[in-house]
């Protein structure tokens, strides 16, 4: 009986200990993403669920009970938390051109399955809220989506439509990253490749959008009234892009 009651303790502590293994290696990947680490100014980035995960599986643990059905039910509550779309309020520093389309976000989020604040963090980076802006490249839309992710006869430019497309796109990027926001964002910029590449090959503008991206995602996530990062993007040209935005949601009839 007691080899058995010892045992079952080792059973234990071996999924506890395959459980944190788990937890610290995702949490490395979000942190380091493609091979580089997010830092704004003195805070490093690290996915918001990890201490509550970790704090309810050492609270719960102190109670006993089975202790594979416990790490089951605390990891499968860490999947939800990185997937489960939020239904939040935007965060107060989105600018008020992507502010303005904040009810259509969250409608777009839960009929296409993404995230909320990853939306308006990539509509902040793409087009800051312009639902007409067409890049030299020839992205178009709100989500700066290219013209061979539509079919024929579709509206390229109608919110909508912008939408639908681009979160295809992001969910195949999300993915294809391993739920790695860095790398989704990556990939959203430059390409599922990017995702196999290491970041320090990555194009200038790639990297440029995985620390902006990064960084505006998870001051939106931890609901930051101020994001440093954000008025870094701002200041290096995201200002006129947003001003062009608001100049025309001024006079802008949806279709």
């Amino acid at each position: 009986m007691a080899h058995r009651f010892y045992g079952w303790i080792r059973q234990g502590l071996g999924f506890l200990l395959d459980i944190a293994r788990r937890c610290f290696n995702l949490a490395r990947r979000q942190i380091f993403g493609g091979g580089v680490l997010v830092k704004q100014g003195e805070v490093y980035y690290i996915p918001l669920w990890l201490p509550v995960a970790l704090g309810l599986l050492l609270g719960m643990a102190a109670f006993g009970g089975d202790v594979a059905q416990l790490a089951g039910r605390i990891s499968s509550a860490a999947v939800q938390l990185v997937h489960q779309p939020r239904e939040d309020e935007l965060a107060d520093f989105f600018a008020p051109s992507v502010r303005y389309w904040s009810d259509k976000i969250n409608a777009w989020a839960e009929e296409h399955q993404t995230e909320p604040q990853l939306l308006a963090t990539v509509m902040q980076i793409e087009s800051c809220g312009h639902p007409k802006v067409v890049s030299s490249a020839g992205a178009r839309g709100l989500f700066q989506v290219m013209p061979f992710h539509f079919t024929a006869g579709e509206d390229m430019l109608d919110p909508d439509t912008n939408a639908r497309r681009g979160s295809a796109f992001l969910n195949v990027c999300y993915q294809a990253a391993d739920g790695v926001i860095g790398l989704t964002l990556a990939c959203y910029n430059g390409g599922p490749a990017v995702i196999h590449q290491p970041a320090d090959s990555w194009a200038a503008e790639i990297q440029r959008y995985y620390r902006w991206g990064v960084g505006i995602y998870s001051d939106a996530v931890m609901n930051r009234a101020e994001s440093d990062i954000f008025n870094q993007w701002m200041q290096a040209g995201g200002s006129h892009l947003c001003a062009r935005a608001f100049n025309e949601l001024d006079s802008y009839s949806p279709p």
